[in-house]
């Protein structure tokens, strides 16, 4: 099983740069069962864990492609991943509008460098996704750079969350997460040390938005996904960006199931965005990055 893309890129209005996969075919979750509740509250969630062929349904309604992944956070979490095996096996199925993203637990060592190389190599992910407070590392500490520097040589971008969480929000300690290591300026390290590492800082990064806006407008190699609020509550300086410095750095992306297009769509429509940029933020500078041609296919 090696996932092909057949994104028809003419005949999609957008692509969602951001969607999890929370539940496998067998029913295991993503994240031990406290993070789900919680974060469904904070989102006030409707429908927290669809499948892969539901999340499918729901892009092809509206005539997106969607990137889907998963976070393996094993060693934080006491908790087994779901299998990214079948995750891509979900999108290839629907690979007319899903994209996969693989995910290693950069705390596993040696053995995170191995399984970023098979999920490349042998499943054909076309990217990466980590969370460094659900997985409790800091992406600039020397010891995660063997896994930066395979990464750039497999030459896929990565997704990496940023600022303020929804997982633990409104527990005691936040269920001992520390939101310290989601400081995009951690990933400035990163993305100083590996230019040819394309990094997606994932949500508008509050509290920390004009760190996240100074790094992907210093760094050609660093973006900004749109994931995780609804645009009606983006800062000011995110939104005067968009229109200028940041209109080719900026990605659609909802969070979804968090968030659903419907919603996330709604509340961009009242921004004041150029109608120049709009089409570059929904779909074409996500079509750039992620190789997708007019023909449909992702380059191999």
């Amino acid at each position: 099983m090696r996932y092909r893309s057949a994104i028809d890129v003419a005949t999609i209005e957008a692509v969602d740069t951001h969607v999890h996969l929370e539940m496998d075919s067998d029913g295991h979750r993503a994240l031990p069962e406290l993070f789900f509740d919680a974060s469904a509250k904070y989102f006030k969630t409707e429908e927290r864990t669809p499948s892969i062929d539901r999340i499918a349904e729901v892009y092809r309604s509206h005539r997106m492609a969607a990137v889907v992944f998963t976070v393996d956070a094993r060693t934080q979490m006491q908790h087994a991943p779901n299998s990214i095996d079948d995750l891509v096996a979900g999108c290839l199925r629907n690979n007319d509008v899903l994209l996969p993203f693989g995910s290693v637990d950069p705390r596993t060592g040696p053995a995170a460098l191995m399984e970023a190389r098979r999920q490349a190599e042998e499943l054909g992910v076309r990217g990466f996704k980590f969370h460094p407070t659900v997985q409790g590392f800091d992406p600039s500490d020397q010891q995660f750079y063997p896994l930066w520097e395979t990464l750039q040589e497999i030459g896929l971008p990565l997704i990496f969350h940023t600022g303020q969480n929804g997982m633990g929000a409104g527990t005691p300690g936040g269920a001992g997460l520390k939101l310290k290591y989601s400081n995009p300026l951690l990933l400035d390290d990163v993305a100083a040390d590996f230019p040819g590492l394309p990094i997606i800082m994932a949500h508008p990064s509050v509290p920390w938005q004009d760190e996240a806006i100074s790094i992907a407008t210093h760094k050609s190699n660093v973006y900004i996904d749109l994931s995780g609020w609804s645009p009606k509550y983006f800062p000011s300086a995110l939104v005067r960006s968009a229109n200028n410095i940041l209109s080719a750095k900026l990605l659609f992306g909802t969070d979804y199931p968090l968030i659903t297009p419907e919603k996330w769509l709604r509340a961009f429509a009242e921004l004041p965005i150029k109608d120049e940029v709009r089409p570059k933020i929904l779909k074409h500078n996500a079509v750039a990055l992620l190789g997708l041609d007019e023909s449909g296919a992702a380059h191999a």
